[in-house]
C-alpha cells in the first residue's frame, strides 16, 4: 500500500513538473521577443488572411514568427476571428502575444496625404501616384468610369474632390482617397448651398462649385475672397464677361508656359471667359471651404474690377477708368 502511494505521489509530481514545464515553454513562446531583421518592420495583411497566412506574411517581411505557434495562440485565445487586415509595424522587443493583440485590436500604421486648395484634378492624381503608401488602381481607369464608380452626376472630375489632409492606412488605394475627398466635397457643398445668400445668380450647387474654383484661383489673400466673389457675382448679374485669367490658363492646358499672351486671351476655348459669357462648363480647380463660403456669401458692393497689387492683395474698382489707372500703377508700374 505504501509502495502504491509512493507511485501515485511520484506520478502526480511528474505530472505537475510536466505541467509547469509546458507552461514555462508556452509562456516563453508567448512572451519572448520575436527575432526581426530590423529594428522596425512594416507588413500588410490582406483581407481574408487566416492566422497561418498572416504568419507567413510576417516571416516574408522579416519577422521570425512560427506559423504553428501563432495559429495555435490565435485559436486558444479566440482571436483568430478578430484579426484585421491592414498595415502594421512590428518593433524589436515585440512578443508573439503583442503582435497578435495589435492585429486583433486593429492598431494599424497610419500616414497622411494633403490635397492643396486650388490644385486641379491632374495635380491631385499626380500627388496620389507619387505616394508610395497608396496602392495604384486607377492607372487604366478613365474619367467616365471613375465618375460612375463614385456615383457622380458630373461629367468631368474637376473640382469634385475636397482639398484637405487625409489620414489613411498604408496600402489604401487611390480610389479610397478620391472617394473620401469626393464625399467630403459633395456633403460640404450641399450643406453650404442650403444656407446660401438669397437671389444669387447661381442656379445649382455645381455652378457655385465652378465659381468657387475661380475665386480660389484668383485670391492670394484670404480677406479678399468675399470681395472678389462679389465682383464676379456683380458681373454675372449684369451679363458682363467674367474675364478671369485662371480660366484662360485652364483652357490652354499643357500649352500654358507661365504667361498669357494677347492671342491666348483671344483664342476661344470652353473655359475662356474673355470669349464666352457666363460661367465655364466645369470648375478649374478644387476650391476649399473658404472659397465656397465666399462664393455663397459674397460681399455686397459696386465693384466690377480688381487687379493684383503684387503682394497677394487686390485693388478693386467700380469703373473701367479707375481700373485702368490701377493696372498702370500695379501692373505697368506707372502712376497717374
Amino acid at each position: 500500500m505504501k509502495k502504491k502511494r509512493v507511485l501515485i505521489g511520484s506520478f502526480l509530481l511528474a505530472l505537475l513538473l510536466a505541467l509547469v514545464s509546458a507552461y514555462g515553454v508556452w509562456w516563453w513562446v508567448m512572451w519572448r521577443a520575436v527575432p526581426m531583421q530590423a529594428e522596425r518592420v512594416d507588413y500588410i495583411i490582406e483581407s481574408g488572411s487566416g492566422p497561418k497566412a498572416i504568419a507567413r506574411t510576417m516571416r516574408q517581411a522579416g519577422i521570425a514568427v512560427d506559423e504553428n505557434h501563432f495559429a495555435l495562440l490565435a485559436r486558444l485565445t479566440e482571436k483568430d476571428t478578430q484579426l484585421q487586415a491592414g498595415a502594421y509595424e512590428a518593433v524589436q522587443g515585440d512578443s508573439l502575444w503583442t503582435l497578435l493583440e495589435r492585429m486583433a485590436q486593429g492598431d494599424m500604421m497610419q500616414t497622411r496625404i494633403t490635397l492643396v486648395e486650388g490644385w486641379d484634378y491632374k495635380r491631385i492624381r499626380q500627388q496620389l501616384a507619387a505616394d508610395p503608401n497608396i496602392k495604384q488602381t486607377l492607372t487604366t481607369v478613365g474619367d467616365s468610369e471613375l465618375l460612375e464608380r463614385l456615383g457622380a452626376q458630373a461629367t468631368h472630375p474637376e473640382g469634385l474632390f475636397y482639398p484637405d489632409t487625409y489620414v489613411f492606412v498604408p496600402g489604401s488605394t487611390d480610389f479610397d482617397i478620391l472617394r473620401r475627398a469626393y464625399q467630403a466635397q459633395t456633403e460640404l457643398l450641399q450643406q453650404l448651398w442650403e444656407s446660401r445668400d438669397p437671389d444669387l445668380p447661381l442656379k445649382t450647387p455645381y455652378e457655385a462649385l465652378i465659381l468657387a474654383s475661380i475665386v480660389e484661383k484668383e485670391t492670394g489673400h484670404g480677406e479678399d475672397r468675399a470681395r472678389v466673389a462679389g465682383v464676379f457675382i456683380n458681373r454675372l448679374r449684369i451679363g458682363m464677361l467674367l474675364q478671369t485669367d485662371p480660366t484662360v490658363i485652364y483652357g490652354m492646358g499643357d500649352q500654358y508656359q507661365g504667361r498669357i499672351r494677347k492671342k491666348d486671351l483671344q483664342t476661344d476655348t470652353p473655359w475662356n471667359t474673355y470669349t464666352r459669357a457666363g460661367l465655364p462648363p466645369t470648375p478649374i480647380a478644387s476650391p476649399g471651404k473658404a472659397a465656397l463660403l465666399a462664393t455663397l456669401h459674397p460681399e455686397k458692393h459696386d465693384y466690377l474690377y480688381f487687379v493684383s497689387r503684387g503682394d497677394g492683395t487686390s485693388e478693386f474698382s467700380k469703373n473701367l477708368r479707375d481700373h485702368n489707372r490701377a493696372v498702370r500703377k500695379y501692373i505697368l508700374n506707372r502712376s497717374g
